[in-house]
């Protein structure tokens, strides 16, 4: 049994999903999103870390998945990404969880079989997949999705390289 966090970092909206994975069976446990207060970026992404810091510490999850920074249009809306990605790298580093990143592209494949999927059919396959009554918000819809991803990818793992995620 595992209990896995997934991570969509974001400096505006920072999402969060957890789940748990037993004999491939998948389990909603928590999810939602984090909506970073304050003025200044520093005060932001030190909300991120607080706010993760504190479902961390009351999910116990153990081990976490986080979205890769992937190259945006706009410069400084990659770099606040990779800045609310280091908060929330940060927050599971303090509890030497071990760390998985997955591409966009590399979630929704494994989501939804498409690597081009849209945001509509991340959030209905991820409320087929947990059986979720309705459609988490956008973000924790992502970061569940990129939980699920990560669940695949160490099951895959296990049976092909004998290896423990």
């Amino acid at each position: 049994m595992s209990i896995i966090i997934g991570i969509d970092p974001g400096s505006i909206r920072t999402g969060f999903g957890i789940i748990k994975s037993e004999k491939q069976q998948l389990s909603h446990i928590a999810h939602g999103t984090i909506n970073a207060k304050g003025n200044s970026v520093p005060e932001r992404l030190h909300f991120i870390y607080q706010a993760l810091h504190e479902i961390i510490a009351l999910h116990k999850p153990h081990t976490a998945a986080i979205e890769e920074v992937f190259m945006q249009i706009n410069v400084q809306s990659a770099l606040k990404l990779g800045q609310a990605r280091g908060a929330a790298l940060i927050a599971l580093a303090h509890y030497a969880l071990p760390i998985d990143e997955y591409s966009p592209r590399e979630i929704k494949k494994t989501i939804a079989g498409y690597g081009a999927a849209s945001k509509d059919q991340v959030q209905f396959m991820v409320r087929a997949q947990l059986k979720l009554s309705t459609n988490p918000q956008a973000d924790a819809a992502d970061a569940l999705a990129i939980a699920i991803c990560h669940a695949c990818h160490c099951a895959f793992r296990k049976k092909t390289e004998n290896t423990v995620c």
